[in-house]
């Protein structure tokens, strides 16, 4: 199942979509600091993950390993050859400043999550996805929440050039009834929610599947509870050396998806755009050089 060298994060980010949530939860902890966070006792390991020894034991069994003793010996072999290899021990990103300042220490965090959540994204699910955006005969609505209510409405502007027929749903509990109202059985909702999770954003999720409508998810490495109810999720790291969690990676999945929607309907989104070109012209909206 595994390749014969493959490390345990390569195992992690390979079973990721075959683990439950405590699993799911577990294996984001041992990588926060991998590969030094799973090699305390097993129940230090289950503590930091806030989850029961015995889904320690289950995961690392789901790894191809025997038991935990077997599963630690494999984290100090690489934690060994970690060490030893002078290639790791690379300058860091802002050269004139240390490794542990914050620009350095934010850097890393980013990029790792970068790394494991583009490692365990379903590539069938992310085409199927980008399929539903640009099937012209389905409505587009997009919502946010409280904190990614900026995530969406970036990506509502696009996605309104790309393609006709692209709503914004409203957040506040008494007026997006009306948007739902609207929505067809087939038509594509996207959700943006990551966690403190909104209820709001829950029960319009709930609400809208019963009509048929096809949830796409931009969430967190937890799943918002809105995945219960998703034709397909993304699950992105969100977790930085802050008190705000990060966007870089739902931003970077989110960019890809516009590039790819409007490279299926291109034509359409040509067009599009160079009637939106006129109107600008005609506006003086904004200044040209000439």
């Amino acid at each position: 199942m595994f390749e014969p060298n493959a490390t345990i994060a390569q195992r992690l980010q390979q079973s990721f979509e075959r683990l439950t949530r405590a699993e799911r939860q577990l294996a984001d902890s041992i990588l926060e600091n991998y590969p030094v966070s799973g090699l305390g006792t097993i129940t230090t390991v289950a503590r930091n993950a806030d989850v029961s020894t015995p889904t320690v034991a289950r995961m690392v069994q789901k790894l191809g390993y025997s038991g935990f003793p077997e599963f630690q010996e494999a984290l100090r072999r690489e934690l060994r050859d970690k060490v030893s290899d002078p290639i790791a021990k690379r300058a860091g990103w802002a050269g004139a400043v240390p490794d542990e300042h914050i620009l350095n220490r934010f850097t890393d965090a980013v990029i790792g999550n970068i790394r494991q959540s583009l490692g365990q994204i379903d590539i069938d699910g992310f085409d199927q996805s980008c399929a539903l955006l640009a099937d012209l005969d389905r409505s587009v609505h997009v919502v946010g929440g409280r904190i990614t209510r900026a995530l969406a409405d970036y990506f509502f502007l696009h996605m309104q050039v790309a393609r006709p027929d692209v709503h914004r749903v409203q957040t506040i509990s008494n007026v997006w009834p009306h948007d739902l109202l609207d929505m067809k059985q087939d038509d594509v909702l996207v959700v943006f929610d990551v966690r403190r999770y909104e209820n709001s954003t829950l029960k319009l999720a709930q609400m809208a599947a019963e009509r048929g409508v096809r949830i796409v998810l931009f969430t967190d490495q937890w799943c918002s509870p809105v995945s219960a109810f998703a034709a397909q999720y993304f699950a992105c790291r969100i977790v930085v050396p802050s008190a705000w969690d990060s966007s870089v990676v739902v931003m970077l999945l989110l960019e890809t998806v516009i590039a790819e929607v409007q490279e299926r309907i291109w034509p359409v989104t040509r067009e599009r755009l160079q009637r939106l070109e006129g109107m600008f012209d005609s506006t003086r909206l904004f200044r040209k050089f000439t």
